[in-house]
């Protein structure tokens, strides 16, 4: 069995996409409609942007999301998925790719849901950390155990990315503080990551409680196979489980290792990243042993 998977914020570079809207009349016909509906030209940044401009929450996310539905469609009869899942912001793609979600309302969710987080990002700045090689029940300890000095803010598991690598989430001191308490535990490395915010943890209620109000305004379908989800990391095809699962994702875990494992345990045997880079490629390798990890 086939999944096709998604990539979520960080898989942007310059050039992405272009080739796609210079060779294929559908993806420039997509990606035209797309500059339509948000009112500004994002392939012109896709395209020519720096990284500077590309880093930009409001950008990043329609532009990766853009290039993922893009690639999807223009396989053709090639994607036939027996499931599909995306990391963070690629389950928007996935829930298009799959029918879930008409192209065009993606979008439209998709931006809404990048300028909230941006005014989150702005209101309770935060930051991430990449955390290698400590056990997740460490790492959720000492994350609690932080949490709970006062004065420090918050941090938590907020990537559970694949075995040896999770990426925790929260106030900047309370991050700097957990990284520290994780390499005297034995971490072989506790990177801060240049992001704009603290993605996937408390600090994004209000972008939880902004976006939900238009997820529900929005039309769901049942996809066409099941779609695995980063909350719990399980198959769901009933619209209302779904809905409820995207509002929940910005302040939840995304539990991506258990997401794939799952699939695997479901019969998948080969998984496609669709979308740009191949940062899942490398993680489902070490989740999924043995199975097939190709690139659309």
């Amino acid at each position: 069995m086939k999944a096709f998977v998604f990539p979520g914020q960080g898989a942007q570079f310059t050039g992405m996409g272009k080739d796609l809207y210079e060779s294929n009349e559908v993806a420039k016909e997509m990606m035209e409609k797309a500059n339509e509906i948000l009112g500004f030209r994002l392939t012109d940044i896709m395209f020519e942007g720096d990284a500077e401009a590309l880093k930009q929450t409001k950008v990043t996310q329609p532009a990766v999301f853009l290039h993922s539905v893009v690639m999807a469609k223009c396989m053709g009869d090639a994607f036939q998925p027996d499931m599909v899942g995306g990391h963070s912001l690629g389950e928007f793609s996935a829930l298009v790719a799959a029918g879930a979600l008409d192209f065009e309302d993606g979008l439209k969710l998709v931006y809404a849901r990048a300028l909230a987080m941006q005014k989150a990002c702005e209101a309770a700045p935060g930051g991430m950390a990449a955390v290698l090689r400590l056990s997740d029940e460490q790492i959720e300890q000492i994350c609690a155990d932080v949490t709970a000095q006062a004065g420090k803010g918050v941090v938590v598991a907020a990537n559970y990315n694949c075995p040896g690598q999770l990426v925790i989430s929260g106030n900047k001191e309370a991050v700097e503080v957990a990284c520290e308490k994780l390499l005297e535990a034995g971490a072989r490395r506790a990177l801060v990551l240049p992001v704009g915010g603290a993605f996937h943890s408390p600090l994004m209620q209000p972008a939880k409680d902004e976006l939900e109000a238009a997820i529900a305004s929005t039309e769901f379908h049942t996809p066409t196979c099941p779609i695995y989800q980063n909350v719990d990391g399980k198959a769901h095809t009933n619209p209302e489980e779904i809905k409820q699962n995207l509002i929940a994702q910005l302040t939840a875990s995304v539990r991506w290792t258990q997401e794939v494992e799952a699939m695997v345990e479901a019969g998948a045997t080969e998984f496609v990243e669709c979308g740009p880079g191949q940062a899942l490629t490398g993680m489902i390798t070490k989740i999924a042993k043995g199975a097939t990890v190709l690139h659309a």
